[in-house]
């Protein structure tokens, strides 16, 4: 087994563990209050999240079809200053825990559009990225986020059709220490994307990203 494909088997187990575990706590949370999330996604989050939760805008997410926990933690994160982007944080410091679990559940139902590549060399390249690596000992990114790209609630993020500016600019925000950088060690896989991303280029990002964008 090569260094690369041990790196790829051991993100694998990793991200399998967290998965089970995650199935667990979320079986013992009460239902969400969806027609509250509901409220609030339109009262707070179309502007800058589409209505649907299929972003207009490239530079802001798509939330859409992506995993519940996996939203309810980053709003949490948000809220405690664990991930810093003021806009955010201003939206989720009123949020209770319950509204970000039934937000979470509110977009995970939401169908996401097909954004689709944008330039076929670069997702080609990012294809061959993101299912082996490369030699540069960056793991594969199905590892954590599935071959499909549909990733693993709330640890690992769906990518699968997120508009390819919003990752590229994600990924350059971890390599740079803006993101994952929290120092009481409360985002596990931010620090693990940190590590990543400081072996990634600028054009393993760009084709990453868009790859990921013409996933579905």
């Amino acid at each position: 087994m090569t260094r690369g494909s041990s790196i790829n088997a051991a993100l694998a187990l990793t991200a399998l563990a967290m998965s089970l575990l995650s199935g667990s706590a979320m079986a013992q949370a009460g239902k969400p209050d969806l027609a509250r999330a509901q409220q609030i996604a339109q009262q707070v989050c179309t502007a800058c999240h589409g209505a649907d939760g299929n972003s207009p805008l490239a530079a802001n997410p798509s939330l859409a079809g992506q995993g519940a926990e996996y939203i309810s933690r980053q709003l949490a994160h948000y809220k405690n200053g664990i991930r810093i982007n003021a806009i955010m944080q201003a939206m989720a410091a009123p949020l209770t825990p319950e509204e970000m679990v039934a937000l979470g559940h509110y977009y995970t139902r939401q169908k996401p559009r097909i954004v689709g590549a944008s330039d076929l060399k670069l997702a080609q390249a990012g294809q061959l990225l993101f299912r082996g690596g490369n030699s540069a000992g960056v793991p594969a990114c199905a590892a954590c986020h599935a071959p499909t790209g549909a990733g693993i609630p709330k640890n690992y993020p769906r990518l699968a059709g997120q508009h390819a500016d919003y990752t590229y600019a994600q990924l350059k925000a971890f390599k740079a220490g803006e993101r994952g950088a929290d120092k009481a060690g409360k985002d596990v896989q931010g620090r693990i994307m940190a590590d990543i991303t400081q072996k990634m280029t600028e054009g393993d990002m760009k084709a990453a990203a868009d790859y990921a964008a013409g996933l579905r």
